[in-house]
């Protein structure tokens, strides 16, 4: 018996579309991070680009459990003595609500050069609206 391996030339892709009103941050980021890499599909392969294309709606509406919105701290470091800056989710949600799931997404994705281009079929979008209507997205189904 043979085993096939993807290759990407051969990869269909397709084209899913979330709302993210009201659904929990991380479960949400595993879906769309294993669509991403597509961990669904039965041509899986870990060292090729299988997955999908996702789009994603409304983001600044996607909720967080407990205390996060004002406990959850985000550090971003210059490499200056002293400049460590925190933020909390109140903040992204106020100034870059795409930054929220955009940073869970990333984080669940392989760290090479294989994760930041599927890092790239991902699309956030604040509103409702979005520009990929041509592409005839279908709704992602929840775990």
């Amino acid at each position: 018996m043979k085993t096939t391996l993807a290759r990407k030339e051969t990869v269909q892709r397709k084209w899913y579309v979330v709302d993210a009103t009201g659904q929990t941050l991380g479960r949400l980021a595993v879906r769309i991070a294993d669509t991403l890499r597509g961990r669904g599909k039965p041509i899986y392969t870990p060292h090729v680009d299988t997955g999908d294309f996702v789009i994603v709606t409304n983001a600044d509406k996607v909720a967080v459990t407990g205390k996060k919105e004002d406990q959850k701290q985000y550090m971003f470091y210059t490499g200056w003595v002293g400049n460590e800056k925190y933020r909390n989710v109140a903040d992204f949600r106020a100034r870059r609500p795409n930054f929220i799931l955009h940073h869970a997404v990333k984080g669940m994705l392989p760290k090479n050069n294989l994760g930041r281009l599927m890092l790239r079929k991902l699309k956030i979008y604040s509103g409702p609206e979005h520009p990929h209507k041509a592409q005839e997205p279908i709704p992602l189904q929840p775990l």
